[in-house]
């Protein structure tokens, strides 16, 4: 986008929004509705054309706002790019954070965040999404470490159900943060790697994942679960 048509949105926003013009900012968006209409336009043609051949044209037409509006909201493309990926991530680990909190028995818990894992990891959208990410790494890498790593990912929700698990003495485990690993590893199978690097071409069908999951629950129990001693 040019800068004279940047300049010439942001102006379009602001009066939009006259309050936010006359303080001399740029507003925030304060509608959830409009943030969340104008992220799932740019999910559509982000997912379809990738991140460098999407424009912001092409994010308004998608979403049917108009210039001025998606510049209330958004800085440019990048920061419309952050915002859909953490909203993704968001709900993926709200999804997961739920399937450990309604499941107290260990191997079940285990066994349905396992399940859960692998089949959002290997979904199509999923992996066109990581490797859009992992496109933007180089101008964006703070973007590809937050996905990965944190503060709240994946294995820290996963650290706090095995810390649970010990605490009511389902497992005995000195070193979580290893645990909470090792269990990733075991429950991915490789189809991650496989399906990112498009050696697997098609999730993996429910009994495979029921296979290995099943399997990466009996090791992972063998391994730390809390043996009962009973008296001779």
């Amino acid at each position: 986008m040019s800068e004279g048509n940047e300049k010439l949105a942001e102006t379009t926003g602001a009066l939009d929004c006259p309050n936010e013009a006359l303080s001399g900012r740029r507003a925030a968006g304060e509608d959830p509705a409009k943030r969340e209409q104008i992220i799932e336009g740019a999910k559509r043609v982000f997912m379809s054309v990738g991140f460098d051949a999407a424009s912001m044209n092409d994010i308004t037409r998608e979403a049917g706002v108009s210039k001025g509006t998606i510049y209330v909201y958004f800085q440019n493309k990048d920061d419309l790019f952050s915002a859909m990926i953490e909203r993704e991530r968001a709900l993926f680990l709200a999804t997961i954070r739920t399937v450990l909190a309604t499941h107290e028995d260990v191997k079940t818990g285990l066994y349905k965040f396992g399940v859960s894992f692998v089949t959002h990891m290997t979904d199509e959208k999923v992996i066109n999404a990581m490797r859009t990410v992992l496109g933007v790494r180089d101008r964006m890498p703070h973007l590809c470490q937050r996905f990965f790593k944190g503060p709240e990912n994946l294995r820290t929700l996963l650290q706090e159900f095995l810390e649970h698990q010990v605490d009511i003495g389902s497992l005995k485990i000195d070193d979580l943060d290893l645990a909470a690993g090792q269990f990733l590893d075991l429950s991915s199978g490789g189809f991650f790697k496989y399906r990112l690097f498009g050696t697997m071409e098609a999730a993996p069908p429910p009994e495979e994942i029921d296979r290995v999951i099943s399997g990466a629950v009996r090791v992972f129990m063998a391994a730390y679960g809390a043996r009962q001693t009973t008296a001779a």
